[in-house]
């Protein structure tokens, strides 16, 4: 890694920015002295950020016996070195330069020049120091970090049904500054906040903030000048304000701007955005600046009516997310969050939950140009321990994940839990909870606080109540009896949230595409090897149809949108995979739960055949059920027209489907408008078959289970 920066800044330009991606080495140990800029690193491997040392680990073997909370897998929990080198020229020597780590899991320890500057406790988060005090100009710098993804009793979170990657996974960046400049130092936030007090159609009123740093050794004039850009770049408001900021103080310039008429932020149907370009001038030079995303909406939750974005009713239907890939982990690029964004917008979702922790800012900002409505969550899940270490780290990674992203307008929940007192272990948590919704408040009042209960954490009166809004998960049709139970569930739901809003955080069902079962009417074993792609989708049909007739659930998610590792696992057709994606890990594949909501989602014209894969037929006589948002949809087999439907359910069922021996040709025709859409797949029936693994044979009570104690949810 070699970084050479000029004297630009100093000459009264603006920051620069530069990844720190190549030329580190790194070794999977815990090495005594590494931190030494002596160290002799030559024999350790060379890698490139993001990285994790578990891209490549896999599962191997059953389930821990130790249990839901406790069990971990066979994946590497430990430690891991990272060293690089750097040489910043004396030319420059008048500038501050700051290191920034979009994050570490989990616990991070920053060395540079064998100086500690300081430890990070917290997986999903950034912290940024400062290395302008250390830096040997014109010579040789060592960065250096030791990062540990062991369980620490004092880090959220405990546990959970994801795997903890470790590593420095997300990208690092070098921010070269004035000695006067808008701190990096807030807890690595932008340094801009821009609090939206009031927003209408004609006039939207937003306080900015910024922080001010003056790292010289004199008091300094400093004017702060802001600017409202819109999509042609032409400033529509602006707005000045000046200060004196002590030598090696950090000062709050700010002040409140008015825009009039504002184009509004319109989830999906239209995601417009603003810039605010916040620039520090000194004796009239400009010495840094900041763009922050500038998104203008107001929302609101009825309890009765759901959600509301600008006035007006928008209701909330999408996904649940993780943030690993099959071979990458968590260490993922641009152009995997892209293929993720865009597949979420291609399903037609209106929102997205960002599971179980905060996720990288780029795919904030992806949601933001995009109009996907973001519930941001803290990584607080399953357990608490009663302990002031653990308390203090969970507000302080509320804290980051608020001030770090307070500036996406498509961030509207920042969500304080998920699924307390899973796994049987916990310790009290209503007075850390209630702490943490004070804080959320007091560090954000303009947006909605949330978490998602599921029924264990009803041993603890009130809890549920605590954050603004009440949101459950729930699985019937997979943890909790048949998928008719989703409207009882939600109405008992409703009556136990009082006068608080309800959404459905997560519901949802496993599918292999390699297996398939056709009239399925029982769930398969939850923890078994046969999970049919078909039960999936009955479960969502079911599932969702319930939701639809309650227009009170301000939000409904699925669990999950992609398939994700869980080392502990051991299910459906692959170990150290949940299978609840409606699109597979490797994102090659769209289930049929898929085009199921795409039809009820999206208005472009589709029609999709089910069971498609199902490509070895043994039954002559078999269902043929076809999604489609067309309103009427016509089968043909083998070229014979099998008659038309009609549906507004974009459900199209035809029971009974003579096939031929041989290869058979399945084909669905739409043609709304006149115009014709279709939709082919081919069936193989022959009398003599190849072995092929089948259902167990298990009991009623087998096949349907009462979600048990230490049993995962998600």
């Amino acid at each position: 890694m070699l970084v050479i920066f000029g004297a630009a800044v100093a000459n009264g330009q603006t920051r620069r920015i530069a990844a720190i991606t190549d030329g580190w080495k790194f070794i999977k140990a815990d090495v005594n002295g590494a931190e030494s800029p002596t160290f002799d690193d030559s024999k350790w491997t060379a890698v490139t950020l993001p990285h994790t040392w578990n891209a490549k680990d896999t599962r191997k073997g059953p389930a821990s016996p130790k249990g839901y909370a406790e069990a971990s897998g066979d994946y590497y929990r430990g430690t891991g070195w990272y060293r690089g080198e750097l040489v910043i020229p004396p030319s420059a020597s008048g500038n501050r330069v700051f290191v920034y780590f979009e994050a570490a899991s989990i616990v991070a320890d920053v060395y540079f020049n064998g100086v500690h500057l300081g430890q990070h406790r917290g997986a999903f988060t950034a912290f940024c120091y400062e290395l302008t005090p250390h830096i040997r100009w014109g010579a040789r710098n060592v960065l250096a970090v030791r990062v540990d993804n062991s369980l620490f009793e004092d880090v959220p979170p405990l546990s959970g049904d994801f795997n903890m990657f470790g590593g420095l996974y997300r990208p690092a960046w070098l921010v070269v500054t004035n000695p006067l400049c808008i701190t990096p130092l807030d807890y690595a936030s932008p340094g801009i906040y821009l609090k939206q007090t009031k927003v209408s159609k004609k006039e939207a009123k937003v306080d900015v903030l910024a922080k001010v740093s003056n790292g010289g050794d004199k008091p300094v004039s400093a004017q702060l000048r802001i600017s409202i850009l819109d999509s042609n770049s032409t400033i529509v408001a602006q707005g000045k304000v000046q200060a004196k900021v002590a030598a090696g103080q950090t000062r709050n310039l700010g002040r409140q701007i008015q825009i009039k008429n504002p184009h509004l932020w319109n989830g999906r149907k239209d995601p417009y955005v603003y810039e605010a370009l916040v620039e520090l001038l000194r004796d009239g030079k400009v010495v840094d600046e900041v763009t922050q995303p500038l998104g203008l909406r107001s929302f609101n939750v009825d309890p009765d009516k759901g959600f509301f974005l600008n006035g007006n009713s928008y209701p909330l239907h999408g996904v649940n997310r993780h943030q690993d890939r099959i071979g990458k982990g968590w260490a993922i690029s641009c152009a995997d969050q892209d293929e993720d964004a865009n597949l979420i917008l291609e399903i037609g979702a209106t929102c997205v939950r960002l599971a179980h922790y905060p996720h990288c800012d780029y795919f904030y900002s992806l949601c933001d140009r995009n109009g996907l409505v973001v519930w941001a969550e803290l990584p607080l899940v399953n357990r608490i321990i009663d302990t002031p270490a653990f308390s203090e780290n969970a507000k302080q990674q509320l804290l980051e994940l608020i001030r770090q992203r307070y500036n996406h307008p498509s961030i509207m929940f920042w969500s304080l839990y998920n699924e307390l007192g899973q796994g049987g272990v916990c310790d009290e948590p209503r007075p850390l909870i209630k702490q943490l919704q004070s804080l959320a408040k007091k560090e954000d009042p303009t947006r909605l606080t949330v978490a998602a209960s599921d029924e264990p954490s009803g041993k603890w009166p009130g809890l549920r109540t605590i954050a603004d809004l009440v949101a459950r998960n729930t699985y019937p049709g997979w943890y909790e009896g048949p998928p008719t139970q989703m409207g009882p569930n939600i109405d008992r739901y409703k009556k136990d949230a009082g006068s608080k809003p309800l959404g459905i955080s997560e519901y949802g069902a496993g599918a292999s595409i390699k297996q398939h079962e056709q009239n399925v009417k029982k769930a398969p074993r939850t923890d078994g090897p046969w999970h049919p792609e078909e039960w999936q989708a009955i479960v969502h049909e079911i599932a969702y149809a319930a939701i639809e007739e309650r227009p009170f659930v301000w939000g409904s998610y699925v669990w999950v949108m992609f398939d994700f590792s869980v080392a502990k696992r051991n299910e459906g057709d692959t170990p150290g995979i949940n299978d609840k994606g409606l699109v597979t890990a490797d994102r090659k594949t769209r289930k049929d739960a898929f085009y199921f909501y795409k039809a009820k989602w999206t208005t472009e014209p589709l029609v999709y055949i089910t069971s498609r894969r199902d490509t070895e037929r043994k039954d002559s006589i078999t269902p043929v059920k076809i999604y489609s948002n067309c309103g009427s949809v016509e089968l043909k087999v083998n070229g014979q027209s099998m008659g038309s439907q009609t549906s507004t359910s974009c459900i199209f069922k035809w029971p009974d489907v003579e096939l031929k021996e041989g290869l058979n040709k399945i084909e669905a025709i739409a043609t709304p408008d006149g115009k014709t859409y279709t939709d082919r797949c081919e069936w193989q029936l022959t009398k003599e078959f190849p072995p092929v693994v089948s259902e167990p044979v298990l009991s009623e009570a087998e096949r349907v289970e009462p979600k048990q104690a230490g049993e995962p949810n998600n």
